[in-house]
C-alpha cells in the first residue's frame, strides 16, 4: 500500500472560505462514492484483512465512527473553544464495533444518516460561524471550518484510497 500514513500528513490553514460549498458537496457525496465502489462486494471479501489492518467493511465502519468527532468538532466551534476536542488516535471505537460481523447494508446507512446531520449542521452554518478559528490538537494549527471539512473530506479520501487499494490486492492475490 502505498499511502503516506494518515498521522503523517499535513493540511493547510488557509483554505479560501469560498471553496466552502465545493468541499460541502464532496462531504455530501462520500455515501454515495462508499456504496458504489462496495456495496455489490461479497462479504468474504470485504470482510478479510490485509497486513492486520482493518478489512474494507471496518475501513466502512471507521467512516461511521468519525462522524461523531466531525460533529463534535462543529459544538466546539459553535461554543468559541480554544482547541478542537482530539480524535481518539487508537481507533478503539472502530474496533470494538465488530464490524466485520454487522450487515453492511446498516453501515452504509448509517454512514449515510449520520454523514447527512454533519452536512445539514455545515450548510445552516451563518459566515461569522464559517470564520471561527479553533487550533487542532494533533496537528498544533489553526483550523477553520473550511480546514476542517477539508480535513473531513481528505480523512474521507484516504479511506476510500485505502479500499481501492485492498479490493486491487484481494482481487489479483498480491
Amino acid at each position: 500500500m502505498n499511502q503516506l500514513p494518515w498521522t503523517d500528513r499535513t493540511f493547510p490553514t488557509d483554505t479560501p472560505l469560498s471553496l466552502f460549498p465545493g468541499f460541502l458537496e464532496r462531504l455530501r457525496g462520500t455515501p454515495a462514492r462508499l456504496e458504489d465502489r462496495i456495496a455489490t462486494l461479497s462479504a468474504d471479501l470485504i470482510t478479510r484483512r490485509l497486513d492486520e489492518k482493518w478489512s474494507i467493511q471496518e475501513n466502512a465502519g471507521h467512516l461511521v465512527e468519525v462522524e461523531s468527532l466531525w460533529l463534535g468538532r462543529l459544538d466546539d466551534f459553535a461554543a468559541g473553544l480554544r482547541t478542537l476536542r482530539p480524535a481518539e488516535m487508537t481507533n478503539k471505537r472502530t474496533s470494538h464495533a465488530q464490524y466485520n460481523s454487522r450487515p453492511l447494508p446498516s453501515i452504509l446507512s448509517e454512514f449515510r444518516a449520520r454523514r447527512g446531520l454533519f452536512v445539514s449542521r455545515l450548510e445552516s452554518l451563518d459566515s461569522p460561524a464559517r470564520e471561527r478559528v479553533a487550533e487542532h490538537p494533533r496537528l498544533k494549527q489553526p483550523m477553520r471550518v473550511v480546514d476542517m471539512m477539508l480535513f473531513a473530506s481528505e480523512h474521507d479520501d484516504y479511506h476510500l484510497a485505502r479500499v481501492t487499494e485492498m479490493l486491487r490486492c484481494l482481487e489479483t492475490g498480491a
